[in-house]
């Protein structure tokens, strides 16, 4: 009885084991190659796989997401003999798993080689500074033959990016006190455009002070003399209006020598028509004795 037992389950593990290792399954996003006998068979993708035991053999799954590997700093040397260290990330896909596994042993490796030897080639040929500032054409350069090389292996490059651009350390001293010298330099013209806009304001203001202050006085001279002359011609009016006689006259200008005189503390400014003025009067007062001896 125990000899039939064991026999049965030998028998069970003889089927079960078998049909159990032919049953795989496959992970989302993820490809299997199948050979049978050695030889490849078929892709299977994600989901249920059957393979025959002993027959068939599931290769290693691939990884059908974009990956994204970053390699160590790769010294490379410019046109003008500087060596650089340049970072390169590189974003790939594999698009076909059963060239991936057979055109090419490591793909990773291969393209890890494939993008020094392209950086050398693209920066041997510029200098300094046109790799410091040519980023994205270095970038496009990598990615065209990369691209080209990877699509018989059954992957495609989908970015190259440069994460670092580290030049020797004499060049970045060298660098950074030409920015601080750039910097300086700006910020001197910046000072000496601010005081000469200053200074030109500042005359703008004084010129238009000096123009507004004369053309003020201008007018109020202006108005003044329009004053005067209003007044002259009052006066004048008024004087013709009421006919004054010689003796009138020169009795008002009499009256005003005093306001002449009282300008001068010690001299007295007596004008040279007071003879003709005093001979007025007399004649004046000589035609009213003459009027008054003619009415007697």
């Amino acid at each position: 009885m125990n000899a039939g037992l064991i026999v049965a389950i030998i028998i069970i593990a003889i089927v079960i084991i078998p049909l159990l290792r032919s049953i795989r399954i496959v992970p989302q996003a993820r490809a299997g190659v199948i050979e049978r006998l050695g030889r490849y068979s078929r892709t299977v993708n994600a989901g249920i796989a059957i393979v025959f035991p002993f027959v068939d053999r599931l290769r290693p799954l691939i990884d059908l997401r974009e990956q994204v590997v970053s390699f160590p700093p790769q010294p490379v040397i410019t046109s003008d003999n500087l060596v650089v260290n340049i970072d390169t990330v590189i974003y790939f896909t594999v698009t076909d798993p059963r060239a991936a596994t057979y055109e090419i042993a490591n793909y990773l490796q291969a393209i890890e080689q494939l993008t020094v030897t392209t950086l050398r080639n693209v920066i041997g040929g510029m200098d300094l500074e046109a790799t410091l500032t040519s980023r994205d054409q270095i970038n496009g350069q990598l990615r065209g033959v990369l691209d080209d090389a990877t699509g018989q292996w059954g992957i495609r490059v989908n970015r190259v990016e440069i994460k670092a651009i580290d030049p020797p350390d004499s060049i970045k001293e060298a660098m950074e006190k030409q920015m601080r010298a750039d910097r300086e330099k700006r910020a001197v013209i910046l000072t000496a455009e601010g005081t000469k806009q200053s200074q030109i304001l500042n005359a703008e203001g004084e010129k238009q002070a000096a123009i507004l202050s004369a053309q003020g006085q201008r007018e109020a001279e202006i108005l003044r003399a329009e004053g005067q002359a209003k007044a002259i011609e009052t006066v004048f009016g008024a004087i013709h209006a009421g006919n004054p006689d010689p003796a009138l006259l020169a009795y008002q200008y009499l009256e005003s020598l005093p306001k002449v005189a009282s300008y001068g503390n010690t001299v007295i400014v007596v004008p040279s028509e007071l003879t003709t003025a005093m001979q007025t009067i007399a004649n004046g007062f000589g035609r009213g004795n003459d009027g008054q001896h003619a009415a007697s």
